[in-house]
């Protein structure tokens, strides 16, 4: 029998707990997981910015997590795409992914070629988007706070 490769696609910028969690779960899915680290121009045209931290970094960040078996650098929107290159036979998702239009096209799309869309619970109190504002408060903070001093 041949082993389940898993594909955990994201940005990992910031990583934290939420990150870790998703690759701990997919994990146990799995017998081979392969992280998506998305790159920064594939961030930007998704989410409209750019990480914090650069694509070097993260993958090897990730690559160093002991679920990860192998990481691979997406930089095409199109998860068929990238499925024929990885050949994954599960991709995980946040659940916050299911009942969406693109959870649904993710579903129709890689169902054609036989692959589960698992979805996990997202981490509501941990993001790297609550991260990246906090920063952003405590950068402006401390330049106010230096300007005075």
């Amino acid at each position: 029998m041949s082993p389940i490769v898993g594909y955990a696609p994201g940005v990992y910028d910031l990583f934290h707990v939420g990150h870790l969690n998703v690759l701990k779960h997919a994990r146990t899915q799995c017998d081979v997981l392969v992280a998506g680290v998305v790159s920064d121009e594939m961030c930007w045209a998704a989410k409209g910015h750019r990480p914090v931290v650069p694509l070097a970094e993260r993958l090897e960040i990730v690559r160093h997590i002991d679920y990860v078996d192998a990481v691979h650098v997406e930089d095409v929107p199109d998860k068929l795409d990238t499925w024929r290159v990885v050949r994954f036979d599960r991709i995980f998702k946040g659940d916050d992914w299911r009942g969406t239009a693109k959870g649904d096209r993710l579903e129709r799309d890689l169902g054609s070629v036989g692959v589960e869309v698992v979805y996990f619970p997202y981490t509501v109190h941990t993001s790297s988007t609550e991260l990246r504002l906090a920063l952003a408060e405590l950068v402006g903070d401390g330049a106010a706070g230096s300007a005075g001093g």
